[in-house]
């Protein structure tokens, strides 16, 4: 079954990027005009068994914004460009991600991967997520995709994020881990583009 799930992540990342490379062209010459800088974004995230690797995006936020927080506070972070706005408001800067996809360190269907900063606070229980290939969407992705809201509401959106929705989204990653079926992988794709297109 998982040897299925990862020629299907092959076949579809290939395809994808294929058929997406015209939105890919689009989308880098908006974001060098919007604001000059590399139009990807490549950020160390852990992977399956504890594994660091680079995570691509479509950079979304000013050059250096980074040295920062690591994660993003409302739908407004005074670090997002104009462009960035929108790429990030509909999933566009996720995309590149296909490659990640296409070399074997992600899968369509996963666990989102975290910063090193964040895994190191995983107990021993929460460290089986990293037994699988992160994707780039799952349930808890689906359950949290206006997550920066969330945190816009806190006071201290780091604790917040470490305390609340990390265990939160876990448990939500646990219920493809414990069920990995192609039919779940599927259902979870459909469910998750219904709720982007919403």
């Amino acid at each position: 079954m998982k040897i299925l799930i990862r020629i299907i992540d092959i076949l579809a990342s290939g395809i994808g990027l294929l058929l997406l490379s015209p939105i890919f062209i689009i989308v880098a010459i908006w974001i060098v005009i919007d604001n000059p800088g590399p139009v990807f974004y490549r950020q160390q995230r852990v992977g399956r068994n504890g594994k660091d690797f680079g995570l691509w995006k479509f950079r979304s936020m000013r050059v250096g914004s980074d040295k920062g927080s690591l994660i993003t506070i409302g739908d407004h972070d005074s670090r997002i460009t104009h462009a960035g706005y929108y790429i990030r408001k509909y999933k566009l800067d996720e995309l590149p991600q296909l490659f990640n996809v296409f070399v074997g360190e992600m899968s369509l269907v996963g666990p989102r991967p975290e910063v090193r900063k964040y895994v190191d606070t995983y107990t021993l229980d929460q460290q089986k997520v990293l037994s699988v290939r992160p994707g780039i969407t799952d349930y808890a992705s689906i359950e949290y995709i206006d997550e920066n809201k969330l945190l816009a509401q806190s006071s201290n959106p780091d604790k917040t994020y470490i305390e609340e929705i990390i265990p939160a989204k876990i448990a939500l990653n646990m219920r493809y881990i414990e069920h990995q079926t192609v039919s779940e992988y599927f259902k979870i794709i459909f469910l998750t583009f219904g709720k982007v297109i919403r």
